[in-house]
């Protein structure tokens, strides 16, 4: 029996309270499929993984795309799925919160909103107007109380504003505006990393792995209560990908394929 939306949500809130879990990122249904085979509590979107699946470069998606892969991922497995919802694809708090109450009817148990806006010259909204962006976001998930759970971003390590000071500030500004989770891409240290989660505690924090390369228990010593591994999964199945296929079109040979998963395991995993 297919498991409930209201059911997702609620293992999903209950898996930020202790603990430190997993959030891989599946980039389609396929890998979402595998992700839950391989006993993973909950999932996550990734945008540059989605986008590269339909051969756009990441932030080149409209949320039509968005909302339609969503809705694909949810009704796909069983797991809560936490979206990648980048800027919330607008700029205006009131169209995000638009675009945010379309994501909330995908069935996702969460979503993330950035503050960077893009433009290189100024990468980050201004303070109090991302505020405004995280506040439109909560009201638009609490207006059918829905039960989705909103996460925070401060994009300042990703776009060369390395401020933790200034990540922190905005962090505790984005929780008081309804943000349930925390999350600042782009801290490596465990001394950054321990800094974020005191800072934000009670609240719970994101770390993306990939960019600190510490392992499940290391972060959990530091107070991590999920790790996500955004565009990384993807990439390393685009790396084996390209590998064979530039073994073929440069060199006529074909050893790399060798390298690929069993397909009998694969066809036994999708069996249904």
């Amino acid at each position: 029996m297919p498991v409930s939306t209201q059911d997702k949500r609620a293992a999903f809130r209950k898996l930020h309270e202790t603990g430190c879990f997993v959030l891989p990122n599946p980039w389609d249904v396929g890998s979402a499929l595998a992700l839950q085979h391989l006993g993973f509590k909950a999932i996550a979107s990734t945008s540059a993984g989605y986008a590269w699946s339909i051969g756009h470069s990441d932030n080149r998606v409209t949320v039509d795309d968005v909302c339609e892969h969503l809705t694909a991922l949810c009704n796909a497995v069983d797991l809560p799925v936490n979206a990648d919802f980048e800027g919330g694809f607008a700029h205006k708090p009131e169209k995000v919160a638009v675009n945010v109450a379309r994501a909330v009817k995908t069935g996702v148990a969460g979503l993330s909103i950035e503050d960077s806006t893009g433009d290189k010259a100024n990468p980050l909204y201004e303070r109090s107007f991302a505020i405004e962006r995280i506040k439109a976001a909560r009201g638009a998930i609490d207006a059918d109380n829905s039960g989705a759970l909103l996460v925070g971003r401060c994009e300042g390590f990703l776009v060369g504003q390395a401020d933790l000071k200034m990540v922190i500030d905005r962090l505790n500004a984005y929780a008081d505006a309804g943000a349930d989770c925390l999350y600042a891409p782009g801290i490596k240290s465990k001394e950054q990393i321990a800094a974020v989660v005191k800072a934000v505690h009670p609240k719970p924090v994101n770390l993306l792995i990939g960019a600190s390369g510490l392992s499940v228990a290391e972060a959990a010593d530091l107070g991590v209560r999920r790790i996500s591994v955004g565009g990384s999964l993807a990439r390393v199945a685009w790396a084996g990908f390209m590998k064979a296929s530039r073994e073929m079109a440069e060199q006529g040979s074909f050893t790399e394929l060798a390298n690929g998963f069993p397909g009998g395991e694969l066809n036994k995993m999708f069996g249904n």
